[in-house]
């Protein structure tokens, strides 16, 4: 059933840049009351000084996903300033990019409590709210690093699989509670800000490739599940080929994968080794977009990508990836 979006409560965290900015406006501009979470204080207020420009009611709540405290606190503020919470969107994340063993592993650690701890913590005090009221959604933000492995983040890779899991598991248990959702979005390659704030040992130029789509398109993925919920949504064909592809051929799909990551690493130009934003919020990378596409001259938008050309991507895949498969069996 539609849901009206005017007054409606969500929360956002990872909402001072990138995907979380811009689903503060996309719900702000439709009359939402949103609360913001994020490290950064000073931008968070600009954001919901944003959203009340837009049309709908704000506020900024400091608060670092990893710290259960204070997501509880950020779940208090949201029921203090709109009586409810509707909708709870687990947005914030972040990665090491590199060797596994060239990172130190505070780095990794820090990934999985950012992106599977932070979602967990956020779940672990929404829920609750959820159930007493009758309703709710909750919002998880993964990628397509949780339908299928990527060399060089391995941490990421398991944060985002773990994630998938426990949206799964939480779904099973609110199976009697039909106004209940839990739904995970699956986002291909995205231009934001955070490709800049994750930390980077490679000593290699992070380069996204040309299907890299517009932070928007997440924004407004999840304004379409708080009118028709879904258990999972993927965001660009990219995303939705390679869960086809790791479901079909598991092998042959990390055997490309892993080819094609280590081909790109090694042409890469050399670049300074960085801990981003992981351990410590940055200056840096303020606004929705993280100027990828600008660059590369590339406008388009998951939206804009034709459907055509990503069916016969997907069938052309798919069919390589059984060929692959079959072949390996005969031998």
């Amino acid at each position: 059933m539609a849901r009206e979006m005017a007054g409606l409560s969500v929360v956002i965290t990872g909402a001072s840049s990138g995907i979380g900015r811009a689903a503060a406006r996309a719900f702000a501009q439709r009359g939402a009351h949103v609360t913001l979470a994020a490290r950064r204080a000073e931008l968070l207020e600009e954001v919901a000084r944003e959203c009340r420009d837009l049309g709908g009611e704000a506020i900024a709540v400091p608060a670092d996903v990893t710290d259960a405290e204070a997501v509880a606190e950020l779940a208090e503020e949201a029921l203090r300033a709109f009586g409810r919470i509707d909708v709870w969107i687990n947005n914030a994340g972040s990665g090491v990019f590199g060797p596994y063993q060239d990172a130190d592993l505070a780095l990794h650690r820090r990934t999985i409590e950012v992106n599977l701890m932070g979602s967990m913590h956020g779940a672990y005090v929404a829920l609750p709210i959820f159930l007493e009221q009758g309703h709710g959604i909750l919002i998880n933000n993964i990628s397509l690093g949780g339908w299928a492995p990527t060399a060089f983040a391995a941490a990421y890779t398991a944060s985002k699989f773990g994630l998938r899991g426990f949206s799964a598991s939480l779904r099973q248990e609110l199976g009697d509670h039909p106004d209940i959702h839990v739904c995970g979005v699956f986002p291909a390659i995205i231009d934001t800000p955070g490709l800049d704030h994750g930390a980077n040992v490679s000593g290699r130029q992070i380069n996204p490739g040309p299907l890299i789509y517009a932070p928007e398109d997440v924004a407004e993925t999840f304004v379409s599940l708080v009118r028709w919920p879904r258990d999972e949504v993927a965001v660009g064909w990219p995303a939705r080929a390679a869960q086809i592809a790791y479901a079909l051929a598991p092998g042959p799909t990390e055997h490309l994968i892993g080819a094609a990551m280590r081909r790109s690493l090694k042409r890469a130009s050399p670049a300074p080794r960085t801990e981003g934003a992981l351990l410590k919020p940055v200056p840096t990378g303020r606004g929705v977009s993280g100027g990828w596409r600008e660059r590369k001259g590339l406008p388009f938008s998951a939206r804009q990508t034709s459907s055509v050309i990503g069916a016969v991507a997907l069938a052309g895949l798919a069919l390589l990836l059984g060929t692959k498969a079959a072949a390996r069996v005969r031998r």
